[in-house]
């Protein structure tokens, strides 16, 4: 009786732990087997209970603040039960689609193409998507190819690779390299997947640690143009000053810089990364290293302070993301606005930049705030940042950081100098963690009662009203003049937004193309070649801009050659000509610093930036 109870034990335990085990995904992206541009998705699936499900892949995803329907990208959609017959889908949405018979489900298959040269349109910005160069290269964005079944993405995944012998996958996730042919990456739940990008190329990486964590570097340059080894000497010390920003040590175990370069132009004409918790994602053209040596260093020092938020600090619409109906947070001030500003302040605080280095990058966001709309509140611009304030977005940049410096500032004075934001970036990380979010609407009221009442009024006149920022009054308490804000006349180029492609500025777009830009006949895709017989590349567009100004008056005759593609797709010298002519912007005036700073001053700013 005895032996027969304990086989009996056994035989249920053996059967719960493999009805336990079975809950969770296990998924292939088959990198061996590329068609078209495209590669295969099959997916062994956790039990489902229910007669009809949804399957769904992002409509968006965090850090985009974009809708791009990775749905789109799908074809040959299958679902199988366990005999591999067929089970009727109904597609509801571009990312929706609906599983009947949901209970017999036992495998889903799809193919993916890549987002890098589609054809689809809502070019999607290249850090947020794919590619897939066979043999080559591949941009694994896993919410890109991999998604969940409706209430089920807090089961674990296991994501399988099957890959050429001469690529490595380089990424943040917990990886297991079975053969050379074959990683697994296992995760706790979908957010997991999706916040872990993956680069699979011909290795060149570089480790190193910073603050107890170890950093690896990982580049993809088709025609070896740029080097791992390279990028470290870039980031390395601006890790370093970040590290003493945060208190000497890092809240995370590991991250990786995955960087890809492309020969050429990119689809959607601009490049950047993509934040993570513990990697980011650059999308970056293959141009001469001292070009990108400054790009690569101020991308990531902003890319890099995402550990602390929305890694430790976020909202429940960040902690519990909406995949398919995304709720916006109101505090973008916060995730983007103060990550920027932390990682200006950590360089002049902490690193080699010198305290006029860092008046001269506060000068030129007080200019480029000038040009989006100072009267939205800022808590309006982040929750509509989808539709009706998109193209506010990048004040987030802007504006963002010099609310992060004024609450700074304001912090220090408070505190004699004792407290500011980075004492409040981390008692915000005590307070609430990876794991746990703050509630949207209380969050103001959290931090004034974590610091000073006058700080309610600080959020409630420039974060949340419309008053402008008094920028004069908190560079006067740490000893700076400013002139103010002026209007004033300029000789334009066009109000056109540029590229960069073959190491050349190509016109990105002439959506807000004012006069002489019209006057001139720019074209989407115009790549700039000389400006009065100057050669012009991004080794030297600055000065040639700067001398085009200086050098010319208003009615004088302009003369810029672009490259234009004919009929046949060659590139042919076009010569543009118009009359110069003024427009009118808003400029900040010039910082200085006081000559007889008070003691009071001098305090504040030695307990501001260190200097």
């Amino acid at each position: 009786m005895k032996k027969r109870l304990a086989i009996s034990a056994f035989v249920w335990v053996a059967v719960l732990t493999t009805a336990v085990a079975q809950q969770k995904y296990v998924v292939n992206i088959d990198l061996n087997q590329v068609v078209n541009d495209k590669v295969k998705v099959t997916y062994t699936l956790p039990k489902v209970e229910r007669d009809t499900i949804e399957f769904h892949i992002p409509k968006i995803v965090p850090g985009t603040y974009s809708i791009y329907d990775f749905g789109r990208f799908l074809g040959d959609f299958q679902a199988m039960d366990a005999q591999g017959q067929a089970l009727v889908t109904e597609k509801i949405t571009e990312n929706r689609i609906a599983i009947l018979e949901a209970s017999k489900l036992a495998s889903i298959s799809y193919w993916v193409e890549d987002s890098y040269d589609t054809d689809l349109g809502n070019v999607i910005f290249e850090p947020a998507g794919s590619s897939i160069e066979e043999d080559s290269a591949y941009v694994l964005n896993t919410f890109a190819f991999v998604g969940y079944l409706e209430d089920m993405k807090d089961l674990p995944f296991e994501l399988t690779v099957t890959k050429p012998q001469a690529l490595f996958g380089a990424s943040a996730l917990a990886k297991e390299i079975v053969n050379d042919s074959t990683d697994v990456f296992s995760t706790d739940n979908y957010f997991d997947l999706a916040d872990g990008p993956i680069l699979y190329s011909v290795p060149d990486t570089t480790t190193f640690v910073v603050g107890g964590a170890e950093i690896l570097i990982s580049v993809y340059s088709p025609n070896g143009v740029l080097e791992a080894s390279f990028v470290k000497e870039q980031i390395e010390p601006t890790l370093e000053a970040q590290k003493e920003y945060m208190g000497g040590t890092l809240p995370v175990d590991n991250y990786a810089f995955l960087i890809y370069l492309f020969d050429g132009s990119s689809l959607s004409g601009a490049f950047g990364a993509l934040e993570h918790s513990y990697s980011s994602l650059y999308s970056l053209p293959e141009a001469d290293p001292s070009y990108l040596a400054q790009i690569i260093r101020d991308v990531a020092a902003h890319e890099f302070f995402h550990i602390v938020t929305p890694l430790n600090i976020h909202s429940e619409e960040i902690g519990d993301f909406d995949f398919i109906n995304p709720k916006m947070s109101k505090h973008l001030w916060l995730y983007e606005g103060m990550t920027e500003y932390a990682a200006g302040l950590a360089q002049v605080k902490y690193g080699s930049m010198s305290f006029e280095e860092y008046l001269t990058v506060l000068e030129s966001k007080i200019k480029r705030a000038g040009s989006f709309k100072d009267d939205l509140p800022f808590t309006e611009l982040s929750i509509h940042c989808l539709d009706e304030t998109k193209d506010q977005y990048g004040n987030v940049y802007q504006k963002g950081a010099l609310i992060g410096m004024a609450l700074d500032i304001q912090l220090r004075e408070l505190s004699e100098g004792q407290y500011g934001v980075e004492n409040m970036m981390i008692d915000l990380s005590e307070e609430y963690g990876k794991h746990k979010s703050f509630q949207d609407e209380v969050l103001f009221d959290t931090i004034t009662a974590m610091t000073y009442p006058e700080i309610r009024t600080f959020f409630s006149q420039y974060v949340e009203g419309a008053e402008p920022i008094p920028y004069g009054e908190y560079f006067a308490a740490v000893g700076v003049e400013f002139a103010g804000v002026v209007e004033t006349q300029e000789l334009t180029l066009g109000h056109i937004s540029f590229g960069v492609q073959d190491s050349l500025l190509v016109v990105n777009s002439t959506d807000q193309m004012n006069a002489f830009g019209e006057e001139m006949g720019y074209e989407d895709g115009d790549l700039l070649y000389e400006i009065d017989d100057t050669l012009i590349d991004i080794g030297n567009y600055q000065e040639v801009f700067a001398a085009f100004k200086s050098n010319h008056q208003v009615g004088d005759n302009v003369q810029i050659t672009v490259l234009r593609a004919n009929k046949k797709g060659k590139l042919k010298q076009v010569k543009l000509k118009a009359s110069a002519m003024e427009v009118t912007v808003k400029k900040p005036g010039k910082m200085t610093l006081v000559e007889n700073p008070t003691p009071e001053q001098l305090a504040l700013r030695k307990a501001w930036v260190n200097k």
